[in-house]
């Protein structure tokens, strides 16, 4: 079963729910890609010219983020700490 956990991009929070950061270079990949995209938003979009169309680039590039999470990352479910 420890061979399993290494297999995983995105290992779980020791408390609360959800990931961690990326423990695999191909987690890195994704979550740079993820903040690359974010400030070419940033710098294509602008912000404060259209706040409404940044606000949907932003939802939708965290929602490929929590997908690529979801099915690359160990399995999400609420968690106290080192106890199993």
């Amino acid at each position: 079963m420890a061979s399993d956990t290494n297999d995983y991009w995105f290992p779980a929070k020791r408390y609360g729910w959800g990931w961690g950061v990326p423990t695999r270079w191909q987690g890195w990949a994704v979550f740079l890609g993820y903040f690359a995209l974010l400030g070419l938003a940033a710098w294509w979009i602008r912000p404060d010219r259209a706040p409404f169309a940044f606000f949907l680039a932003t939802v939708g590039l965290s929602a490929v983020l929590a997908l690529v999470c979801w099915f690359k990352g160990e399995p999400p479910r609420w968690r106290w700490g080192d106890k199993e």
